[in-house]
């Protein structure tokens, strides 16, 4: 039995503070990732959305492409890949999807359907995919995924540490999502004959 699985990449499926260095030379900052404590990063390093912006807009192209994924993610998600239907799903605007092809590849990722949404509201593209398991590392989006019935696995990360409500499991590694992967398959197949 297969499952369709979502999955992000910002924070996910690459390292969570692969912005900070460039962002602390440009503002003359010196956030360590310790200080992250929320996802909007123009608060954590105290300047106006707008020079945040501003930042992105110059430095995107780099910021992506020399982005390092988190240890084992590329290994689970074969695994993963061989087994179930994947999707990246990520808030990044489709002006990306080059470099996030290209950085996927040069990482050795499978090659799977990319949705590129340029909004952090994905629970219309998780109804959509018809998802099973989401694996996420914003805390907002994980609440709103879960309040619509799908189980997210959060990716965990300094500005994500807050209460979890029913439907959200926090996980610490690649292997951990691998093994509650199986776990929810597993409890899936046990069900089927009863709902089938």
């Amino acid at each position: 039995m297969s499952l369709n699985l979502c999955i992000d990449i910002d924070g996910t499926i690459t390292e969570a503070y692969y912005w900070l260095n460039a962002a602390n030379r440009y503002f003359d900052a010196s956030v360590k990732p310790y200080q992250v404590k929320e996802y909007d990063i123009h608060h954590v390093l105290n300047v106006s959305r707008e020079a945040y912006q501003e930042f992105y807009r110059l430095h995107w192209k780099e910021l992506h492409g020399e982005a390092r994924p988190r240890k084992y993610a590329d290994l689970v998600l074969w695994k993963l890949f061989m087994q179930h239907d994947i999707s990246y799903v990520t808030a990044r605007e489709t002006v990306t999807r080059d470099i996030t092809v290209q950085w996927l590849r040069n990482h050795g990722f499978p090659e799977m359907d990319l949705h590129m949404l340029g909004s952090h509201y994905k629970v219309d593209k998780a109804k959509e995919l018809d998802c099973d398991v989401f694996v996420e590392d914003r805390y907002e989006n994980a609440v709103e995924l879960a309040l619509s019935g799908f189980q997210v696995l959060l990716m965990d990360c300094s500005y994500n540490r807050k209460p979890l409500i029913p439907g959200i499991t926090r996980v610490t590694s690649w292997l951990d999502v691998h093994e509650e992967i199986e776990t929810i398959n597993l409890r899936k197949q046990k069900l089927a004959p009863y709902i089938a």
